[in-house]
């Protein structure tokens, strides 16, 4: 029986850049993480010689017992791959939306930081979000993201 989700996890180039990334620009926190090279990870990940640098992390640094949701970032050491085409139009890409309260605040405190935008913030009009305001943005490695603010009459 399936409980909740634990967490979403990235593979990125750089852990450190990434992971700076997502505690300047979202507010995230580490929890946990570190050098794994076990047997253990080899034989989940499917590689005998894997090595990986994780960093897992909460928004605003949550302690590791009250963590719900988290973040993991992972730096394969080895084996290295090429980079992946993240493109949201592309079959087995992903994205992670964050909710957020003042969208339009969160967008411009974001491009001040420098962080780029697929658009600027625009109305959903329609579905299960109508009324609602969402914008796409690339963190590291073209992780693509999204923030949505739920319309007034969810909020």
């Amino acid at each position: 029986m399936i409980l909740s989700h634990h967490h979403v996890s990235f593979t990125v180039s750089n852990l450190q850049s990434t992971e700076v990334f997502f505690e300047k620009a979202l507010r995230y926190k580490r929890v946990g993480g570190g050098h794994y090279d076990f047997p253990y990870i080899k034989k989940q990940v499917g590689y005998p010689d894997a090595e990986l640098e994780i960093a897992l992390l909460t928004y605003q640094g949550q302690p590791f017992e009250a963590v719900g949701f988290m973040i993991e970032l992972i730096e394969y050491i080895q084996p290295k791959c090429a980079p992946t085409d993240t493109s949201t139009c592309r079959p087995g890409s992903a994205h992670l939306c964050f909710l957020v309260k003042d969208l339009r605040a969160e967008y411009e405190r974001m491009v001040a930081l420098g962080v780029e935008f697929i658009s600027s913030p625009n109305e959903v009009t329609y579905g299960v979000n109508k009324g609602a305001l969402a914008v796409y943005f690339k963190g590291p490695d073209n992780i693509r993201l999204e923030m949505i603010e739920p319309p007034h009459s969810r909020k």
